[in-house]
């Protein structure tokens, strides 16, 4: 009875490691890079941003969207999440010690994240929906981002997400066995680092542009 407890629990664990390394790609993954790249409007204005961001926001079945492909899969990554950053151990010995480092590092930007996400969202989303605000729109962000101290915030919280999604993207791969080889394994870092420096331009931009 006990081996089939065991067995059991093992194998709901190995279930639910996977679907969240699955959500943090797809949806989150995804949503966090349309995220970064609709806030990229606001290079190009005030009104390309809010013109943007109106649009999605008028989507079909936008609220069924937000709930079920978005803050579901968002919580569901963030609460497993916390549980593995303080339970987990390092990764296995046969990987590098800079690997080691990174899934650290992992760990640590996704408590961080779960703070800044939930200020974001109670700073933009909940505003919106408590009638603070009429929208969540180009000078909602410009007013939030015109005090340094939240800037700086923002900042590390654009890198941590575009870190945590370009090193969660490396172990995701991994873990669905898409890369086994030690070669595809470090050509996957280099893209990685790729998808990281890309996204943290774009999201670091679209940061500026509202001030």
């Amino acid at each position: 009875m006990f081996e089939g407890g065991k067995i059991l629990d093992n194998n709901r664990e190995f279930l639910m490691r996977r679907l969240h390394s699955l959500l943090g790609i797809i949806p989150i993954g995804l949503f966090l890079t349309q995220h970064l790249i609709v806030n990229h409007f606001a290079t190009q204005g005030e009104e390309a941003f809010n013109k943007a961001s109106y649009f999605l926001a008028n989507l079909p079945f936008v609220i069924f969207l937000e709930i079920f492909v978005i803050y579901l899969p968002i919580m569901y990554h963030a609460f497993y999440g916390l549980y593995i950053a303080f339970t987990a151990k390092n990764n296995p010995g046969h990987y590098s010690y800079l690997r080691n480092i990174l899934f650290v590092a992992q760990r640590y930007t996704g408590v961080f994240l779960v703070v800044f996400i939930a200020w974001h969202v109670f700073e933009t989303r909940f505003q919106v929906a408590i009638g603070a605000a009429a929208e969540a729109d180009f000078n909602m962000m410009a007013n939030i981002l015109d005090n340094p101290w939240m800037m700086a915030f923002y900042i590390a919280g654009v890198l941590t997400a575009t870190f945590h999604l370009a090193n969660g993207l490396w172990s995701f791969l991994v873990t669905w066995g898409i890369t086994q080889s030690a070669s595809a394994q470090r050509y996957t870092t280099y893209f990685t680092l790729l998808v990281f420096v890309v996204l943290s331009i774009i999201g670091i931009r679209a940061l500026f542009a509202f001030v």
